[in-house]
């Protein structure tokens, strides 16, 4: 490793990924610090969905949606054996809160945000083919709309990204805990642990995109910075067996309304997700009981054949942690802006990384170097990461 470089980047899931890979495709050198394994945390515990987000039309995030839809669109260009367009259904019953019409008017601004570009269409499944739709119930069922969105594997999709950073000059140190930061005139100082004893390094500047452990690793930075009031959050998926087998499920929870994905994976059925405040170390976030429970009720009032089905008969479950604006209230109704919040607001030394989605982790790296341009070197750009093919294992 060097003693010098011009971005260090803490965290290798998407975002930190992102940002190492938009930094080494900049020119500048770069040195990525992940403590455990590539996309260890949230990065590989997603709803592994490459999407616009239509539900955030309703909570107005149409910037979001915007930049979400735009990204889609590229990553289907760059990373065609990771992220697949995939046809969504929109089964609506007589007992379902959004009503036909109002799926359609926001299927139809979606395609407008789009840009009626690749997958934009949308419309109505004929009731003649409601019987193949992997068994969806049809009782008080009223109509079922269609769209597309895509899918990934977020891990994979992590990997391929930092391995595109490593072929630019990025380098990577794994496992590499970070233990400090001294803000100096001039740069940072880092500290990390690795099994060979503790390291250090100067830097221009320190990304800090730590995801679940953003706030931990801003308080390591001396002296101190802003850290904002943020909570995390997590979410459940479950995997069932079987699989469907005609493209992906947006349904409703019947009991509060939210809105959950039932999806093929790998030969079976994941369904997620919940949203529970949750408190302690990332390390150990994990399903719990009234999750599974949540979730198999879900999936049981939708797929019948599933109805009865116990939390000790699933293929797997696991939980990723989103980190939000803290607020009263419902997480839904949170912003799901990515927070990007520098150590001072001319020539920023540390720039920490919160929130985000999977979705837009190119565009937030983007955004990131832009904030942090006065602060580096002039150099010679290698390539643009939205033409930068990124390719599987």
């Amino acid at each position: 490793m060097r003693e010098e470089y011009d971005v260090v980047v803490i965290g290798a899931g998407i975002h930190g990924a992102g940002c190492a890979q938009a930094a080494a495709a900049a020119g500048h050198s770069v040195l990525l610090l992940e403590q455990t394994d590539i996309a260890a945390g949230s990065s590989s515990r997603s709803s592994k969905l490459i999407h616009g987000g239509l539900r955030y039309l309703e909570t107005g995030q149409f910037r979001l949606v915007r930049e979400s839809l735009h990204e889609r669109t590229t990553l289907l260009k760059i990373a065609p054996d990771l992220v697949q367009l995939r046809k969504f259904h929109i089964p609506v019953y007589r007992t379902t809160r959004r009503q036909p019409w109002q799926l359609r008017f926001g299927l139809g601004l979606y395609a407008v945000l789009a840009g009626f570009a690749r997958g934009a269409g949308f419309g109505s499944v004929p009731r003649r083919e409601w019987g193949q739709l992997d068994g969806l119930a049809t009782r008080g069922l009223k109509t079922v709309l269609w769209y597309h969105d895509a899918q990934t594997d977020d891990r994979l999709l992590s990997r391929a990204v930092v391995r595109s950073a490593q072929e630019l000059g990025a380098e990577l140190a794994m496992p590499a805990r970070f233990a400090g930061a001294r803000l100096a005139a001039g740069g940072v100082e880092v500290r990390y642990a690795t099994p060979a004893g503790e390291q250090s390094c100067r830097a221009r500047v320190l990304i800090n995109a730590a995801g679940p452990w953003a706030a931990d690793v801003a308080r390591l930075i001396e002296p101190a910075i802003a850290v904002p009031a943020v909570q995390r959050v997590q979410g459940a998926h479950i995997i069932v067996g079987g699989s469907v087998n005609q493209g992906i499920y947006y349904v409703e929870s019947p009991r509060d309304g939210r809105a959950v994905f039932v999806m093929p994976w790998h030969g079976a059925t994941l369904v997620g997700t919940t949203e529970t405040r949750f408190r302690g170390d990332p390390a150990r976030v994990a399903p719990q009981p009234r999750e599974l429970a949540y979730l198999l009720e879900i999936l049981g009032h939708y797929f019948p054949r599933h109805a009865g089905l116990k939390a000790s008969e699933l293929l797997g479950a696991f939980a990723g942690l989103r980190v939000l604006p803290a607020g009263r209230g419902h997480a839904f109704h949170r912003s799901r802006e990515t927070l990007l919040l520098a150590d001072r607001p001319e020539r920023p030394r540390a720039l920490s990384v919160y929130g985000g989605k999977l979705t837009t982790w190119r565009a937030v790296a983007a955004r990131a170097l832009a904030l942090l341009a006065a602060s580096l070197p002039e150099r010679a750009a290698r390539a643009r990461t939205d033409q930068l093919l990124l390719r599987a294992d």
